[in-house]
Protein backbone atom coordinates (compact mmCIF):
# COMPACT_ATOMS: atom_id res chain seq x y z
CA UNK A 1 0.00 0.00 0.00
CA UNK A 2 2.96 2.55 1.10
CA UNK A 3 4.72 1.76 -2.51
CA UNK A 4 1.68 2.28 -4.32
CA UNK A 5 0.65 5.56 -2.51
CA UNK A 6 4.26 6.23 -3.61
CA UNK A 7 3.83 5.66 -7.02
CA UNK A 8 0.25 7.67 -7.47
CA UNK A 9 1.78 11.34 -5.41
CA UNK A 10 4.96 10.23 -7.87
CA UNK A 11 3.12 10.18 -11.09
CA UNK A 12 2.94 13.67 -12.15
CA UNK A 13 6.54 14.36 -11.86
CA UNK A 14 6.42 12.47 -15.43
CA UNK A 15 5.29 16.21 -16.91
CA UNK A 16 8.92 17.76 -16.02
CA UNK A 17 10.65 15.29 -18.26
CA UNK A 18 7.81 15.53 -20.26
CA UNK A 19 7.96 20.12 -20.25
CA UNK A 20 11.65 20.00 -20.33
CA UNK A 21 11.42 17.53 -23.73
CA UNK A 22 8.45 19.38 -25.36
CA UNK A 23 10.34 23.21 -24.92
CA UNK A 24 13.13 21.34 -27.45
CA UNK A 25 10.62 20.45 -30.16
CA UNK A 26 10.11 23.79 -32.19
CA UNK A 27 7.17 22.27 -34.02
CA UNK A 28 5.04 21.97 -30.42
CA UNK A 29 2.49 24.97 -30.02
CA UNK A 30 4.05 26.73 -26.60
CA UNK A 31 0.57 26.16 -25.37
CA UNK A 32 1.46 22.63 -24.32
CA UNK A 33 4.74 23.58 -23.64
CA UNK A 34 3.33 26.16 -21.41
CA UNK A 35 0.58 23.77 -20.15
CA UNK A 36 2.86 20.71 -19.29
CA UNK A 37 5.57 23.09 -17.37
CA UNK A 38 2.12 24.31 -15.07
CA UNK A 39 1.84 20.97 -14.15
CA UNK A 40 5.00 19.80 -13.75
CA UNK A 41 5.53 23.15 -10.93
CA UNK A 42 2.09 21.82 -9.15
CA UNK A 43 3.58 18.79 -8.71
CA UNK A 44 6.77 19.97 -7.78
CA UNK A 45 5.30 22.40 -5.16
CA UNK A 46 3.69 19.15 -3.65
CA UNK A 47 6.71 17.56 -2.97
CA UNK A 48 8.11 20.62 -1.57
CA UNK A 49 5.82 20.65 0.74
CA UNK A 50 6.08 17.29 1.74
CA UNK A 51 9.72 17.82 2.48
CA UNK A 52 9.57 20.66 4.32
CA UNK A 53 6.99 19.02 6.44
CA UNK A 54 9.29 16.18 7.00
CA UNK A 55 12.51 18.33 7.78
CA UNK A 56 10.38 20.51 10.23
CA UNK A 57 9.04 17.51 11.65
CA UNK A 58 12.60 16.27 12.60
CA UNK A 59 13.57 19.74 14.02
CA UNK A 60 10.44 20.41 15.99
CA UNK A 61 9.66 23.09 17.97
CA UNK A 62 9.82 26.79 17.09
CA UNK A 63 12.24 25.77 14.44
CA UNK A 64 10.40 23.11 12.78
CA UNK A 65 7.48 25.35 12.21
CA UNK A 66 9.26 28.62 11.18
CA UNK A 67 10.36 26.00 8.54
CA UNK A 68 7.23 24.85 7.46
CA UNK A 69 5.74 28.53 7.18
CA UNK A 70 8.52 30.41 5.25
CA UNK A 71 8.56 27.52 2.52
CA UNK A 72 4.81 27.51 2.00
CA UNK A 73 5.08 29.63 -0.83
CA UNK A 74 8.42 28.78 -2.00
CA UNK A 75 6.75 27.39 -5.49
CA UNK A 76 5.28 30.29 -6.37
CA UNK A 77 7.53 32.85 -5.56
CA UNK A 78 10.14 31.48 -8.13
CA UNK A 79 7.71 31.11 -10.55
CA UNK A 80 7.21 35.12 -9.88
CA UNK A 81 10.27 35.66 -9.96
CA UNK A 82 11.18 34.52 -13.32
CA UNK A 83 7.96 36.47 -14.78
CA UNK A 84 9.39 39.02 -13.56
CA UNK A 85 12.96 38.92 -14.46
CA UNK A 86 11.35 39.12 -18.34
CA UNK A 87 9.93 42.02 -17.27
CA UNK A 88 6.01 40.99 -17.35
CA UNK A 89 4.93 43.32 -13.57
CA UNK A 90 1.51 43.45 -14.56
CA UNK A 91 1.10 39.65 -14.99
CA UNK A 92 3.19 39.98 -11.41
CA UNK A 93 0.86 41.74 -9.72
CA UNK A 94 -2.03 39.56 -11.33
CA UNK A 95 -0.42 36.30 -9.78
CA UNK A 96 -0.46 38.52 -6.19
CA UNK A 97 -4.07 39.34 -6.54
CA UNK A 98 -5.27 35.78 -7.80
CA UNK A 99 -3.05 34.17 -4.53
CA UNK A 100 -4.84 36.18 -2.70
CA UNK A 101 -8.52 35.55 -3.73
CA UNK A 102 -7.63 32.02 -4.76
CA UNK A 103 -6.61 30.62 -1.45
CA UNK A 104 -9.08 33.26 0.63
CA UNK A 105 -12.49 32.52 -1.88
CA UNK A 106 -12.12 29.22 -3.58
CA UNK A 107 -9.60 27.03 -1.88
CA UNK A 108 -11.47 28.20 2.12
CA UNK A 109 -14.62 28.42 -0.53
CA UNK A 110 -13.90 24.57 -1.48
CA UNK A 111 -13.37 23.23 1.30
CA UNK A 112 -15.64 24.60 3.73
CA UNK A 113 -18.61 23.38 0.93
CA UNK A 114 -17.26 19.73 1.14
CA UNK A 115 -16.61 19.22 4.99
CA UNK A 116 -19.71 21.24 5.51
CA UNK A 117 -21.89 19.30 3.05
CA UNK A 118 -22.99 16.33 5.70
CA UNK A 119 -22.67 18.94 8.76
CA UNK A 120 -25.14 21.61 9.90
CA UNK A 121 -21.73 23.61 10.97
CA UNK A 122 -18.51 23.78 11.29
CA UNK A 123 -16.33 25.92 13.76
CA UNK A 124 -12.87 27.80 12.89
CA UNK A 125 -11.77 28.20 16.52
CA UNK A 126 -12.37 32.04 17.08
CA UNK A 127 -8.73 33.24 18.75
CA UNK A 128 -7.21 32.09 15.62
CA UNK A 129 -9.84 33.24 13.45
CA UNK A 130 -10.31 36.18 14.57
CA UNK A 131 -6.32 37.14 14.46
CA UNK A 132 -6.15 35.56 11.08
CA UNK A 133 -9.28 37.46 9.64
CA UNK A 134 -7.86 40.65 10.86
CA UNK A 135 -4.22 40.36 10.15
CA UNK A 136 -5.91 39.52 6.43
CA UNK A 137 -7.85 43.08 6.54
CA UNK A 138 -5.14 44.88 7.94
CA UNK A 139 -2.71 43.53 5.01
CA UNK A 140 -5.16 44.10 2.41
CA UNK A 141 -5.74 47.77 4.04
CA UNK A 142 -1.66 47.63 2.94
CA UNK A 143 -1.42 47.10 -0.42
CA UNK A 144 -4.47 49.79 -1.19
CA UNK A 145 -1.81 52.19 0.64
CA UNK A 146 0.70 52.60 -2.30
CA UNK A 147 -2.55 52.97 -5.08
CA UNK A 148 -4.06 56.09 -2.84
CA UNK A 149 -0.86 57.69 -2.52
CA UNK A 150 -0.29 57.61 -6.26
CA UNK A 151 -3.64 58.91 -6.89
CA UNK A 152 -2.84 61.92 -4.58
CA UNK A 153 0.14 62.86 -5.72
CA UNK A 154 -0.93 62.44 -9.18
CA UNK A 155 -2.19 66.57 -9.29
CA UNK A 156 0.98 67.85 -7.63
CA UNK A 157 3.60 65.77 -9.26
CA UNK A 158 5.01 65.24 -13.14
CA UNK A 159 5.40 61.50 -14.30
CA UNK A 160 8.65 60.95 -13.63
CA UNK A 161 8.73 62.41 -10.06
CA UNK A 162 5.80 60.07 -9.44
CA UNK A 163 7.41 57.62 -10.94
CA UNK A 164 10.31 57.61 -8.45
CA UNK A 165 8.21 58.34 -5.79
CA UNK A 166 5.93 54.91 -5.78
CA UNK A 167 9.14 53.01 -6.51
CA UNK A 168 10.49 54.88 -3.19
CA UNK A 169 7.42 54.04 -1.50
CA UNK A 170 6.99 50.74 -2.34
CA UNK A 171 10.70 49.79 -1.41
CA UNK A 172 9.72 51.42 2.21
CA UNK A 173 6.70 49.60 2.53
CA UNK A 174 8.45 46.19 1.69
CA UNK A 175 10.69 46.46 3.96
CA UNK A 176 7.66 47.39 6.85
CA UNK A 177 6.08 44.36 5.70
CA UNK A 178 9.01 41.77 6.22
CA UNK A 179 9.20 43.27 9.44
CA UNK A 180 5.69 42.82 10.50
CA UNK A 181 5.90 39.21 9.06
CA UNK A 182 8.93 38.42 11.66
CA UNK A 183 7.07 39.68 14.57
CA UNK A 184 4.08 37.57 13.45
CA UNK A 185 6.19 35.07 13.37
CA UNK A 186 6.94 35.95 16.97
CA UNK A 187 3.65 36.27 18.35
CA UNK A 188 2.44 32.59 16.76
CA UNK A 189 5.81 30.52 17.23
CA UNK A 190 7.12 31.95 20.98
CA UNK A 191 4.77 34.57 22.66
CA UNK A 192 1.09 33.26 21.62
CA UNK A 193 1.99 29.69 20.52
CA UNK A 194 -0.68 28.22 22.92
CA UNK A 195 -3.52 29.36 20.77
CA UNK A 196 -2.05 27.63 17.65
CA UNK A 197 -0.79 24.63 19.39
CA UNK A 198 -3.60 22.25 18.77
CA UNK A 199 -2.81 22.93 15.54
CA UNK A 200 0.85 21.84 15.83
CA UNK A 201 0.31 18.49 17.76
CA UNK A 202 -2.28 17.24 14.99
CA UNK A 203 0.92 17.32 12.15
CA UNK A 204 2.21 13.56 11.80
CA UNK A 205 5.45 12.23 12.70
CA UNK A 206 8.31 12.42 10.49
CA UNK A 207 9.09 9.77 8.08
CA UNK A 208 11.66 10.57 6.17
CA UNK A 209 15.11 11.28 7.54
CA UNK A 210 16.82 14.88 7.78
CA UNK A 211 18.67 14.71 4.81
CA UNK A 212 15.97 13.08 2.88
CA UNK A 213 13.83 15.93 3.67
CA UNK A 214 16.42 18.53 2.96
CA UNK A 215 17.33 16.84 -0.68
CA UNK A 216 13.96 16.92 -1.63
CA UNK A 217 13.22 20.51 -0.56
CA UNK A 218 16.59 21.45 -2.66
CA UNK A 219 15.51 19.56 -5.22
CA UNK A 220 12.23 20.72 -5.97
CA UNK A 221 13.04 24.45 -5.39
CA UNK A 222 16.00 23.90 -8.40
CA UNK A 223 14.10 21.49 -11.25
CA UNK A 224 11.23 24.48 -10.00
CA UNK A 225 13.41 27.37 -11.05
CA UNK A 226 13.99 25.58 -14.23
CA UNK A 227 10.37 24.80 -15.05
CA UNK A 228 9.50 28.35 -13.53
CA UNK A 229 11.89 29.91 -16.95
CA UNK A 230 10.48 27.49 -19.36
CA UNK A 231 7.11 28.95 -18.42
CA UNK A 232 7.17 32.57 -18.23
CA UNK A 233 9.09 32.11 -21.80
CA UNK A 234 6.55 30.82 -23.23
CA UNK A 235 3.56 32.88 -21.04
CA UNK A 236 3.14 35.69 -23.97
CA UNK A 237 2.54 33.51 -26.60
CA UNK A 238 0.41 31.28 -24.85
CA UNK A 239 -2.17 33.74 -23.85
CA UNK A 240 -1.81 34.91 -27.81
CA UNK A 241 -2.51 31.32 -29.07
CA UNK A 242 -5.57 30.59 -26.62
CA UNK A 243 -7.12 33.58 -26.80
CA UNK A 244 -6.70 34.85 -23.23
CA UNK A 245 -5.34 38.02 -21.84
CA UNK A 246 -1.76 37.71 -20.01
CA UNK A 247 -3.82 39.17 -16.81
CA UNK A 248 -5.79 36.25 -16.86
CA UNK A 249 -3.54 33.95 -16.98
CA UNK A 250 -1.41 35.49 -14.28
CA UNK A 251 -5.21 35.80 -11.84
CA UNK A 252 -6.15 32.19 -12.58
CA UNK A 253 -3.33 29.72 -13.58
CA UNK A 254 0.28 31.47 -12.25
CA UNK A 255 -1.41 32.36 -9.08
CA UNK A 256 -2.81 28.74 -8.32
CA UNK A 257 -0.51 26.45 -9.63
CA UNK A 258 1.87 26.23 -6.83
CA UNK A 259 -0.50 26.40 -4.04
CA UNK A 260 -2.85 23.33 -5.66
CA UNK A 261 -1.57 20.90 -2.64
CA UNK A 262 -2.75 23.52 0.43
CA UNK A 263 -5.88 22.61 -1.65
CA UNK A 264 -5.68 19.13 -1.33
CA UNK A 265 -4.26 19.30 2.54
CA UNK A 266 -7.35 21.78 3.25
CA UNK A 267 -10.15 19.78 1.69
CA UNK A 268 -8.56 16.43 3.88
CA UNK A 269 -8.77 18.40 6.74
CA UNK A 270 -12.37 19.70 6.16
CA UNK A 271 -13.97 16.81 5.64
CA UNK A 272 -11.99 15.61 9.44
CA UNK A 273 -13.72 18.77 10.60
CA UNK A 274 -10.98 20.54 11.75
CA UNK A 275 -11.72 24.23 9.97
CA UNK A 276 -9.43 25.55 12.39
CA UNK A 277 -6.39 24.24 10.52
CA UNK A 278 -8.19 24.92 7.47
CA UNK A 279 -8.59 28.34 8.22
CA UNK A 280 -5.21 28.75 9.22
CA UNK A 281 -3.45 27.22 5.45
CA UNK A 282 -5.92 29.20 3.21
CA UNK A 283 -5.53 32.51 4.76
CA UNK A 284 -2.30 32.05 6.22
CA UNK A 285 -1.24 31.35 2.60
CA UNK A 286 -2.94 34.43 1.60
CA UNK A 287 -1.10 36.87 4.33
CA UNK A 288 2.26 35.31 4.06
CA UNK A 289 1.68 36.07 0.07
CA UNK A 290 0.98 39.55 1.56
CA UNK A 291 3.53 39.88 3.78
CA UNK A 292 6.49 37.92 2.32
CA UNK A 293 6.19 37.35 -1.36
CA UNK A 294 5.05 40.65 -2.45
CA UNK A 295 7.43 42.26 -0.55
CA UNK A 296 10.54 40.14 -1.93
CA UNK A 297 9.18 40.75 -5.41
CA UNK A 298 9.26 44.14 -5.01
CA UNK A 299 12.68 44.40 -3.18
CA UNK A 300 13.79 41.42 -5.76
CA UNK A 301 13.35 43.71 -8.93
CA UNK A 302 14.91 46.64 -7.55
CA UNK A 303 18.15 44.33 -7.18
CA UNK A 304 17.81 42.82 -11.08
CA UNK A 305 16.92 46.58 -12.71
CA UNK A 306 13.70 45.44 -13.41
CA UNK A 307 11.31 47.91 -11.01
CA UNK A 308 7.93 46.73 -9.78
CA UNK A 309 6.42 48.67 -7.43
CA UNK A 310 3.52 47.69 -5.40
CA UNK A 311 0.71 50.40 -7.07
CA UNK A 312 -1.94 48.04 -8.46
CA UNK A 313 -2.92 50.55 -11.02
CA UNK A 314 -6.34 48.31 -12.06
CA UNK A 315 -9.41 49.14 -9.52
CA UNK A 316 -10.59 45.64 -10.61
CA UNK A 317 -6.84 44.39 -8.69
CA UNK A 318 -8.33 46.55 -5.53
CA UNK A 319 -12.10 46.03 -5.61
CA UNK A 320 -10.64 42.28 -5.41
CA UNK A 321 -8.11 42.16 -2.67
CA UNK A 322 -10.83 44.39 -0.51
CA UNK A 323 -13.67 42.34 -1.24
CA UNK A 324 -11.48 38.81 -0.32
CA UNK A 325 -10.79 40.51 2.88
CA UNK A 326 -14.13 41.86 3.96
CA UNK A 327 -15.67 38.57 2.95
CA UNK A 328 -13.31 36.29 4.98
CA UNK A 329 -13.95 38.84 7.79
CA UNK A 330 -18.00 38.47 7.78
CA UNK A 331 -17.19 34.70 7.16
CA UNK A 332 -14.83 34.04 10.27
CA UNK A 333 -16.70 36.69 12.37
CA UNK A 334 -19.10 33.90 14.18
CA UNK A 335 -16.73 31.33 14.47
CA UNK A 336 -18.64 28.86 12.58
CA UNK A 337 -19.30 28.08 8.75
CA UNK A 338 -21.68 26.01 6.77
CA UNK A 339 -21.50 24.23 3.44
CA UNK A 340 -23.74 27.22 2.00
CA UNK A 341 -21.29 29.87 3.05
CA UNK A 342 -18.73 27.82 1.26
CA UNK A 343 -20.46 27.75 -1.67
CA UNK A 344 -20.85 31.57 -1.73
CA UNK A 345 -17.00 32.12 -1.54
CA UNK A 346 -16.63 30.08 -5.06
CA UNK A 347 -19.21 31.53 -6.58
CA UNK A 348 -17.57 35.22 -5.40
CA UNK A 349 -14.24 33.96 -6.72
CA UNK A 350 -15.76 32.44 -10.11
CA UNK A 351 -17.68 36.04 -10.66
CA UNK A 352 -14.03 38.14 -9.99
CA UNK A 353 -12.72 35.26 -12.26
CA UNK A 354 -14.86 35.83 -14.91
CA UNK A 355 -14.47 39.83 -14.72
CA UNK A 356 -10.90 39.24 -15.58
CA UNK A 357 -11.99 36.86 -18.19
CA UNK A 358 -13.61 39.02 -20.21
CA UNK A 359 -11.20 42.26 -19.39
CA UNK A 360 -9.85 44.08 -22.27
Amino acid sequence: MANAALIRIAMPLFFVPLSLGLHHFSHVAPQWVFLTGLIAIAALADWVRRGTEEVAGRLGGVIGSLLNVSFGNAAELVLALFVLATAQTRVVQAQITGSIIGTTLLFFGISTLVGGWRRERQSLGQPQAHLLSTLLLLVAVVLLLPAAFEMTQRQSSSRADLSQLDEQLSLCVSVVLLLLYAAHLVYVLITHREIFADKQATENGAQWSLAQGLAVMAGGVFVIAFESELVSAHLAETASALGLSPTFIGVVLLALIGTLSDLLAAVSFARLNRMDIVFGLCVGSAIQITLVVAPVLVLASWAIGKPMNLVFASPLDLFSIASAAFIVRAIASDGETNWYEGLLLVGAYVMIALAYFFQQ
